[in-house]
């Protein structure tokens, strides 16, 4: 690189002169350069600036406290089924709304007025603590040792067998106390999990229409969606049992089910499924006609109904399970009894 037109007298130097005419290095970039000089702050120097951070401060304090009784006052004030509109988030619930507000101002002012406070107010000079070894001296180690064997010797923990061994239980016993307070998380599932409300003799309801389905009613290439006679959305434990026992169905021609249980267990071609993905339990709800699969929209799991509705691609762990049907004496579309296995996840793994 060239240097022309720079004057040789304003280029550093490796070494310079000292004023008392010693040769020192040039200054090296990675020595500690120590503290910076301590520089006051506004407040420091200047009381009327201490005095406004002071007002600051105890007003954020002052609108933390205020946030907090207005928490209380929308705990109390508002319903929980009320429902508003703030712009930009919607209609959403008052009491949610509300509480979210006042207690997020309540815990920002409380911080950003200690942030303030310690920035502006209490004292910023640094001081440097300096390293010492901590670890103890040999003499106070060997002391420390012959103490504690001394202890153990004079307690008759090794000789007094009854009282180590009982505390030893006890000891072991203590953690189970938390283990029963897990009791009320919840009533145990017991095997609702592995059954559905589905059973012989119920009719297969079109959740569109809520009318029973007859088997004229499924086209070939078609798919519907049923729920089992007798389950009302308007009971409590609806989404419970619509959870498991939702079904999809579909017309295949017979000569396409290449399955033979699948097809022993339709009705003239047509095939009852749980409609709840095996990967992580979504609906499903996607079916291509000329190839009779189905995907689940949340992983892609693709599943063959021709085929046993077995997994063709994605994560599933396996097949659908299957609704044996047939069909009543009036006519109409019927189960045959439940699922023959638990529907929906795969980590249930059939055990």
């Amino acid at each position: 690189m060239s240097d022309n037109g720079i004057s040789h007298e304003n280029l550093p130097s490796s070494e310079q002169e000292s004023a008392h005419g010693e040769v020192e290095r040039a200054h090296d970039p990675f020595v500690d350069p120590g503290m910076p000089a301590h520089r006051p702050r506004i407040q420091d120097i200047d009381e009327r600036a201490a005095k406004r951070s002071e007002r600051t401060v105890a007003g954020l304090f002052t609108l933390s406290m205020l946030a907090t009784i207005g928490f209380i006052a929308c705990f109390v004030a508002f319903p929980v089924d009320k429902i508003v509109y703030v712009w930009p988030f919607g209609h959403v619930s008052a009491l949610n709304f509300s509480l979210g507000l006042t207690l997020g101002v309540a815990l920002f002012a409380v911080g950003a007025g200690a942030v303030h406070w310690a920035r502006t107010l209490m004292s910023d000079v640094e001081i440097i603590q300096e390293r010492h070894p901590i670890e103890a001296t040999p003499e106070v180690a060997a002391q420390a040792k012959r103490d504690f064997l001394q202890g153990a010797a004079e307690s008759g923990f090794g000789r007094r067998k009854l009282i180590r061994n009982t505390m030893f239980g006890a000891l072991a016993l203590v953690p189970l106390s938390g283990v029963v307070l897990l009791r009320d998380l919840g009533p145990l599932p017991e095997d609702k999990l592995r059954k559905t409300f589905w059973k012989k003799g119920l009719m297969l309801i079109n959740q569109n229409t809520n009318e029973p389905l007859r088997p004229e009613d499924v086209t070939v290439g078609s798919l519907t969606f049923a729920q089992p006679e007798g389950l009302d959305e308007h009971n409590e434990n609806f989404n419970n049992e619509i959870a498991k026992a939702a079904l999809m169905i579909v017309r295949i021609q017979p000569a396409d089910i290449k399955d033979k249980r699948e097809l022993e267990w339709s009705h003239e071609g047509i095939v009852a499924y749980s409609k709840i993905c095996t990967h992580v339990g979504c609906p499903i709800s996607l079916y291509e006609q000329q190839t009779h699969h189905v995907l689940c929209p949340c992983h892609q799991s693709t599943f063959d109904l021709s085929d046993g509705a077995r997994v063709i691609f994605g994560p599933a762990g396996h097949a659908l399970p299957q609704l044996r049907i047939g069909v009543n004496g009036e006519g109409y579309l019927e189960a045959l009894g439940d699922f023959d296995e638990p529907v929906g996840p795969s980590f249930w793994e059939r055990g």
